[in-house]
Order: C-alpha cells, then sequence, then structure tokens
C-alpha cells in the first residue's frame, strides 16, 4: 500500500535520537504562520490533536499529522520528511541540534491515487 509520508535514513536517525532523548513523539506539519511550512516534532502527547487534524502515517515509529483544510491542498503527493542544517521551528525538539526537518514532496501516480482513491 502506497504511504502518505515517508522520512529519509537521515530523518529516521534524528527521529531515533530524539526518541532516545524525550521519549515518544509526534509530528505536526505546520501550515505556516510564525515557523513557515515545517514538519513540527514534539513529545508524544505535547500538542493537542483534534478532530480537524487528519492522521497520515508514521514515520520512525512517530505519528504524523496535518489539519484537514491544509490536507486538501496536500491530498495528492506524498510527502518525504528529511533533514537538513540549520534551526528549524522554535518549538520542534530538533532546533537545538543544529538541524530540521525539511518536507519534501512528490505528486502520486495515478495507480497511486486509485490506490488511495482519490478524485
Amino acid at each position: 500500500m502506497v504511504e502518505r509520508v515517508l522520512a529519509t535514513d537521515t530523518a529516521l536517525a534524528l527521529i531515533e535520537q530524539l526518541k532516545g532523548k524525550h521519549g515518544p513523539v509526534m509530528f505536526h506539519q505546520s501550515g505556516g504562520c510564525c515557523d513557515g511550512s515545517s514538519p513540527m516534532c514534539y513529545p508524544d502527547g505535547d500538542l493537542i490533536i483534534g478532530d480537524q487534524d487528519v492522521l497520515l502515517g508514521e514515520i520512525g515509529g512517530a505519528k504524523f499529522y496535518m489539519h484537514k483544510n491544509q490536507f486538501e491542498y496536500w491530498k495528492h503527493t506524498q510527502l518525504i520528511i528529511d533533514v537538513v542544517d540549520g534551526r528549524g521551528g522554535m518549538f520542534s525538539l530538533e532546533g537545538v541540534h543544529g538541524k530540521r526537518f525539511l518536507t519534501r514532496s512528490r505528486a502520486f501516480t495515478k495507480e497511486e491515487l486509485d490506490e488511495l482513491k482519490i478524485k
């Protein structure tokens, strides 16, 4: 089955490092504003997930959410979470490590969209 969200090996390694320090973690794709549109990493449960949030999947054992309004724009793409050097969102756990998570994406193929039942 096609996955809506994946992570690079570099991102998976950083997730493991963060879990070792903070325990279980979770992600929420930021919709903009102060931190831009970045995947934000929090200790699991620190961000209240509501009925307006969509669970896209898991990366490195961490649940990955996005607000449903933003999901409407992204539903035709697969998110690929990567890591680059630099400072990310000030509330995201990786910031103190001089790294930041970065969302890359690619459009799903017609076959993948059919599998996901997206029109």
